[in-house]
């Protein structure tokens, strides 16, 4: 993002890739922290509803720091949306399938957004053939684009959040499978995994990869 103006990217490329990105970000990092907020109310903790988490509304989510480092380095991540595993009527099921919600709704996005990118492909191959107006082959041609990088982003999103270590969704959904002492050993440790894993995107970030900045030129 930033970098890349920095480090000489082509200023132009880089806002229209943000202009296309930003939109898609948002709702899927909405859509993700929503999933996780309404499998909990549907599990019996009210916390989210009460705070007026359940919405697609980024401004809800958005995470000042998270926002900045998406935009400066590549690379961030959503207000977590706050449950409390006493309100939930099985506390070990309950916080398992309000982990998995977040990924889950971003998996079904991009399966949905995969599918319409291929209609779009095909509709936009045939009109070509069929001599179309080029400003309608053009639209035509962003809206692949926009299906693209929506099915992207939420298979990217699914995948990271899938990886079984603290801070990731991941590591509540191993809660279901792992003896609680085990878990909770691991989870004692979740702050300087955090720490860990953010000075490791941000090396990366500086040798010019992260994972939103690089669908974004593709």
């Amino acid at each position: 993002m930033l970098f890349d103006i920095l480090s000489g990217g082509n200023i132009t490329d880089i806002i229209v890739s943000l202009l296309f990105s930003m939109p898609i970000i948002l709702f899927a990092l909405s859509l993700h922290e929503t999933a996780h907020g309404y499998v909990a109310y549907k599990c019996g903790d009210n916390t989210a509803y009460n705070l007026g988490r359940l919405t697609l509304n980024p401004m809800k989510h958005i995470d000042p720091m998270g926002f900045l480092c998406m935009f400066v380095l590549g690379f961030g991540w959503a207000k977590p949306v706050p449950i409390n595993t006493r309100n939930f009527r099985n506390p070990k099921r309950g916080m398992a399938l309000s982990a998995l919600a977040g990924p889950a709704a971003n998996a079904i996005v991009g399966l949905i957004s995969a599918a319409l990118y291929g209609f779009a492909y095909a509709l936009n191959v045939y009109l070509t053939f069929r001599g179309a107006a080029p400003f309608a082959l053009t639209c035509l041609s962003y809206t692949c684009d926009l299906f693209c990088l929506s099915a992207l982003y939420n298979f990217l999103f699914m995948a990271f959040n899938l990886i079984p270590i603290p801070p990731f969704d991941g590591s509540r959904i191993a809660l279901a499978f792992l003896p609680p002492k085990t878990y909770f050993g691991l989870m004692k440790y979740e702050r300087q995994i955090m720490i860990g894993l953010l000075v490791a995107l941000l090396a990366l970030s500086r040798l010019g990869f992260s994972p939103f900045s690089w669908i974004a030129g593709e």
